[in-house]
């Protein structure tokens, strides 16, 4: 279990794409949290799950992903790897990017984001695998997260990123419904895995 998630995090530090994306995030982020802290909690939580979405989905974008199967026949193995090290990458780059919210002493508003980063990156890193093309998971997730969590939900029902958001903000209830949606979406990963990779 330890060489695949090494292998990811290696790839994630050494591929020129992931560790710019994870350079300016934290960059951007820490510079949101110096002038207003909502700001970085949202860049925070959307950037965990970008950074996720990028470190399953490349595989498949970068046709990598039959060399990573034949390298470890067991999909199932893959995926909890690759989840894993969405979960170091999107929490240790909310860590530091925080540091600035942590000097003007906002520690809980903190200690609440890094409580649901690292849901939001198994949420990102389990749609990556089920969806596997990134740029329609993104699409889609803009799409859904305008009209239907925005328009017709209105941030309040229990969906994905308005859970996401309110834990963010410290509500208990948000937080459980946000991780029962991770799981949810860790599900679909499972059964995902096992389709055929010639049409991607």
């Amino acid at each position: 279990m330890i060489a695949p998630v090494r292998s990811e995090l290696y790839r994630a530090a050494t591929i020129r794409s992931s560790w710019i994306s994870i350079a300016i995030l934290g960059t951007v982020g820490a510079l949101f949290g110096s002038f207003n802290v909502d700001s970085w909690v949202l860049l925070t939580c959307l950037g965990a799950f970008g950074l996720a979405v990028m470190t399953v989905a490349q595989h498949y974008q970068h046709r990598t992903v039959v060399l990573l199967y034949l390298a470890q026949p067991k999909r199932a193995l893959v995926l909890v790897a690759q989840v894993i090290a969405s979960v170091v990458v999107a929490s240790g780059v909310a860590a530091v990017s925080g540091a600035t919210v942590l000097a003007k002493g906002d520690v809980t508003q903190y200690r609440y984001t890094l409580t649901v980063v690292p849901i939001m990156a198994v949420f990102g890193a389990a749609t990556a695998a089920i969806v596997r093309r990134p740029t329609w998971l993104f699409l889609g997730c803009a799409g859904w997260f305008v009209f239907i969590e925005g328009l017709v939900g209105r941030l309040k029902a229990p969906l994905p990123f308005s859970a996401f958001l309110g834990s963010g903000a410290g509500e208990r209830d948000s937080l459980l419904i946000a991780a029962a949606w991770a799981v949810l979406a860790l599900v679909g990963a499972v059964i995902a895995i096992r389709r055929d990779l010639t049409g991607d």
